[in-house]
């Protein structure tokens, strides 16, 4: 009887999930296996629903976008035998592995399903936030980069033809990456990130100082970057199973905005891209990239080494812990910092 992997997809979509799906089958199918995509994350595991993968199928996922499969945020440990559920449908559908593809709060239940219950499962990283820990860089994170650099560019030019000082909001609940690497590419006056919280008076200063000399000037914050107070908008914080607060009300591109144009008298606008991160086709190494991680965790599962996940060390794919990758996020640190404090 041919041997069956589980493939599911969980969490935020970003570009490289299809391409990641396309890495494993093919690797798998060489190797003998045969795959079935559980629909929407592990909600597809819970009730036990499966999309039908192979290699005509996902002959040209290398150029899609979002995840043929589907996901959602649905965290089993959060859900009355949700996780006796998934221990049931593993065996129920005859899966001899599971390969995981997601990020810290999806690879976090595959961790404990791993330590717990000893379930065959193989990690895939992937965030457009790039906040994983253990490996060099996640797919999704260059696509959501590029496409932000590309709002940027079209930004400064509106704020320099209507002599304005204009605000980027990108993506980033944890960790500034998206937002350090936008403001870094497009040459912005000013950026802002979770992990440091904003020096007004600093950044007023370098505001006034970038409009004097060239009459406009450009910000990129992070959605969920602290200003002082205005972090939080007095609203009841709804939070997702994985106890994140759900940020579509936040609004730190219009809070930033608005005390810019208070505190220096400079008409200022602003642009939230949000989910456009999200879609559209994949760069051409997130699609490298991903295609990678998904055909080497195809081999863990052929050479039966479980609880690990396929990471990018230097430009090797390897296998790392997949403890370790969930541990802790991998967030903006000190030399980071301080390349900001120079540019900016």
């Amino acid at each position: 009887m041919t041997k069956r992997i589980g493939i599911l997809t969980g969490g935020g979509d970003c570009p490289g999930l299809n391409p990641a799906i396309k890495g494993v089958v093919y690797a798998a199918e060489k190797f003998g296996y045969e795959c079935v995509g559980l629909a929407e994350g592990w909600k597809g595991l819970i009730e036990g629903k499966t999309i039908k993968l192979n290699k005509k199928i996902s002959e040209y996922f290398t150029e899609q976008g979002g995840t043929y499969i589907g996901t959602s945020r649905t965290n089993p440990y959060k859900i009355e035998g949700g996780v006796k559920k998934c221990l049931k449908n593993f065996k129920k559908l005859k899966l001899s592995a599971l390969v995981v593809i997601g990020g810290e709060d999806t690879l976090g239940v595959a961790t404990k399903l791993y330590k717990d219950y000893k379930l065959p499962v193989v990690g895939v990283p992937k965030t457009m936030d790039n906040d994983l820990s253990v490996t060099d860089y996640t797919f999704g994170f260059d696509t959501a980069v590029t496409v932000a650099a590309d709002a940027a560019f079209r930004l400064k030019d509106t704020g320099k033809s209507h002599r304005r000082i204009m605000v980027l909001e990108v993506m980033g609940r944890h960790a500034g990456w998206v937002a350090l690497f936008t403001a870094i590419t497009s040459g912005a006056d000013f950026v802002c990130i979770p992990e440091k919280k904003i020096d007004v008076p600093k950044m007023m200063k370098k505001l006034k100082e970038s409009y004097k000399r060239k009459k406009f000037a450009f910000v990129v914050t992070s959605e969920a970057a602290e200003l002082g107070g205005l972090g939080k908008n007095g609203k009841k914080q709804e939070l997702d199973q994985f106890g994140h607060v759900i940020l579509k009300d936040r609004g730190m591109g219009a809070q930033i905005a608005s005390l810019i144009e208070k505190n220096s008298g400079i008409e200022t606008r602003f642009a939230v891209i949000g989910h456009i991160q999200r879609g559209g086709s994949p760069t051409v190494f997130d699609r490298i990239l991903s295609i990678r991680v998904g055909m080497q965790a195809a081999r863990f599962v052929h050479n039966g080494n479980f609880g690990k996940m396929a990471a990018l060390i230097g430009n090797e794919i390897k296998g790392v812990p997949l403890h370790k990758a969930t541990g802790k996020l991998k967030t903006v640190d000190k030399k980071w910092r301080d390349m900001m404090e120079i540019l900016f």
